[in-house]
């Protein structure tokens, strides 16, 4: 029989979560508005897809369309945010998922997304996950990730060091981001390991925590 690969073993104080992509997959929502929108613009759709992940709408607008001033990109990030909110067809959790936050129940814990508030609400009740009690969402920054803004207030918030904070994370964005900040990351998903976070993983079934004596959060990931 083929040895049992051994699990990483991670410790921290508190752990931050993005959502689409590691606790969610809504991958079928984004691909049918941001393909309709990239045809609107003239745009390639698979290379609109490579940058669109992770960041909010405008910055991936910004990075797409360089010349186009902000006001527009913001006014139409708006409108694609109601689209998205409103379209949870084919919204399911990432596998592991449910039972992965269940184990966080009373440990620190933040969601730190590029989506607002009501889209990370409409998304976490279509995949019938519980929201965590802390979320860092669009409104709570004034810059998209892969700026590590989201995750350094996630961590002030829970009222832990950035370096005792572990970020899962599927998208190069939200990896640089987190590393930015100084925080181990967890790649979560296929297109998580390109972006080579500091462990990678198929989904949340390969994620255990354990709470220990001492209050810290061990992770075994796997």
């Amino acid at each position: 029989m083929p040895a049992t690969p051994t699990p990483t073993v991670l410790t921290a104080r508190a752990l931050l979560l993005d959502m689409d992509g590691t606790l969610v997959n809504s991958d079928a929502v984004v691909e049918r508005i941001w393909r309709r929108w990239a045809e609107r613009h003239g745009l390639d759709g698979d290379e609109v897809m490579k940058v669109v992940h992770g960041r909010q709408g405008h910055a991936s607008m910004a990075v797409l369309l360089p010349d186009r001033p902000v006001e527009q990109n913001l006014a139409d990030n708006a409108r694609m945010l109601a689209e998205e909110t409103a379209d949870t067809d084919g919204v399911v959790e990432i596998p592991g998922a449910r039972a992965f936050l269940a184990a966080l129940e009373g440990l620190p814990h933040a969601l730190v997304t590029s989506a607002d508030v009501a889209l990370s609400t409409a998304r976490m009740n279509a995949a019938g996950l519980p929201l965590p009690a802390v979320r860092i969402t669009a409104e709570s920054v004034g810059a998209s990730k892969p700026d590590p803004e989201g995750f350094l207030k996630g961590a002030a918030e829970l009222g832990v060091e950035p370096a005792d904070c572990v970020v899962f994370e599927d998208s190069g964005a939200g990896i640089s981001a987190g590393r930015s900040a100084g925080m181990t990351v967890v790649g979560v998903g296929p297109r998580a390991v390109p972006h080579e976070p500091d462990v990678a993983v198929r989904d949340l079934t390969q994620v255990r925590v354990e709470a220990t004596a001492d209050g810290t959060i061990r992770l075994l990931v796997g």
